[in-house]
């Protein structure tokens, strides 16, 4: 820590010794209790327009796109990367400087009662749920039951807060219910339902960007949106209700807005040196669940190919699904079908389940693990082709990506790198 760089460390009592004599040290009785206190500082102190968001997908996105809309109207400050659990959101607001104008602040959770105490850290005038998805449900015994986790983030709302919810999740009525049960006072609903409060009035959705026109509580904007899918335009809805409700400037978020892009691993185009030519690969790699699944293959169908490219999706499996989980991998068939997909690789015993369930004339190869599914792509990929690679983070999906990337480097990245 203080070798590179840090003016001071943390340290629990019995730990000092390690450290030498002269070190600058702060000696604590519990490294993470030290770290909420400081986080409650820095809260107490910011008169901050807040904004926290969780969700079973779309959390880091809507933060980032969230991070761009608020800076364009002043110094906002947000979460680095997913630093959503119980170390790194007290860590992202014991970040929060005094002069910044609004804080954008992710929660996640994985079992019940992990948002509460987070969110009462945070302290937010306005909380988005983006969605609740069959995410983690191996924890839970339904899907209401993840609902009702995601509505914990009411308990931490300030007096006055707004909740922002999604209109076209089924779970609407049961977070609206939950919302009005702990007393908040005013619900902003958002999606392309005719009685939303902020709708989608239309949009075009293209390969490397969409456009759509939204009413935002009775302001009508067209605008761009810089990274592409109809899953991101329901996260920019979300996005400028917030941005209403803090009394920012709505027509620079709009503005700001088209130069989104899409966070690591979660869309990032990737171009890949082959023979006769290039390939694209979107990497997806983060992580996966049914809903950004599908929504990924939806974006790889309206992503161009070259001549004689193919449009290839490379899935690893998609874990903590429970009793479902071999269901919901032979359902993305469909989908895959629907969207034109020439050609599946999967890899992984969930996955297997999806190769079983796919016509002959789509299966690209499967292999065990993602290693192994290395190998099998790096002599199957052709100048033109498209892939997207998405699966869960325990499926090794981001190293399959690097190993590619770095097989095909382009000549501008060798050079780069040289």
């Amino acid at each position: 820590m203080l070798e590179n760089g840090a003016a001071l460390a943390v340290v629990v009592h019995n730990k000092a010794d390690v450290f030498a004599p002269d070190a600058p040290l702060l000696l604590v009785d519990d490294v993470l209790e030290a770290l909420r206190a400081t986080a409650v500082a820095a809260r107490a102190r910011s008169r901050a327009g807040i904004v926290a968001v969780t969700g079973s997908v779309g959390k880091t996105t809507t933060k980032e796109a969230l991070r761009l809309a608020l800076s364009a109207d002043g110094p906002t400050h947000a979460s680095a990367a997913s630093y959503n659990n119980h170390w790194g959101v007290p860590l992202s607001l014991a970040r929060l400087p005094r002069e910044a104008r609004y804080g954008v602040f992710e929660i996640g959770m994985n079992h019940p009662g992990e948002i509460t105490p987070l969110v009462r850290l945070v302290r937010p005038q306005v909380a988005i749920i983006t969605t609740v998805e069959p995410v983690h449900i191996a924890q839970f015994s339904s899907i209401e039951e993840i609902a009702d986790a995601k509505a914990e983030i009411f308990d931490g709302l300030e007096a006055g807060g707004a909740v922002v919810l999604n209109m076209d999740n089924p779970q609407f009525a049961r977070l609206k219910a939950a919302a009005q049960a702990k007393g908040v006072g005013r619900i902003v609903t958002f999606g392309a339902d005719a009685g939303a409060d902020v709708r989608l009035v239309d949009m075009c959705l293209k390969a490397g960007c969409s456009t759509l026109v939204a009413d935002v509580l009775g302001t009508r904007l067209t605008l761009k949106v810089g990274t592409p899918g109809r899953h991101i335009i329901q996260n920019v809805l979300a996005v400028l209700a917030a941005v209403k409700l803090l009394g920012a400037d709505l027509a620079l978020a709009a503005l700001a807005l088209s130069a989104l892009k899409p966070p690591p691993g979660r869309g990032v185009p990737i171009e890949l040196a082959v023979a006769g030519g290039t390939a694209t690969l979107l990497d997806e790699s983060y992580n996966a669940n049914p809903a950004s699944m599908r929504a990924a293959i939806d974006v790889l169908s309206r992503t161009p190919v070259g001549p004689r490219g193919r449009r290839i999706a490379v899935l690893g499996d998609m874990l903590e699904l429970g009793t479902d989980g071999p269901r919901h991998h032979r359902e993305l068939a469909a989908p895959l079908r629907a969207a034109g997909i020439d050609l599946v690789f999967a890899s992984g015993p969930l996955m297997h389940e999806l190769w079983g369930a796919l016509p002959s004339n789509m299966r690209g190869g499967y292999a065990p693990n993602a290693e192994a599914l290395t190998k099998l792509l790096s002599s199957a990929i052709r100048s033109g082709d498209t892939l997207m690679v998405k699966g869960s983070n325990g499926s090794r999906m981001g190293p399959l990506v690097k190993s590619l990337a770095d097989r095909f480097r382009t000549p501008d990245e060798a050079l780069l790198e040289g």
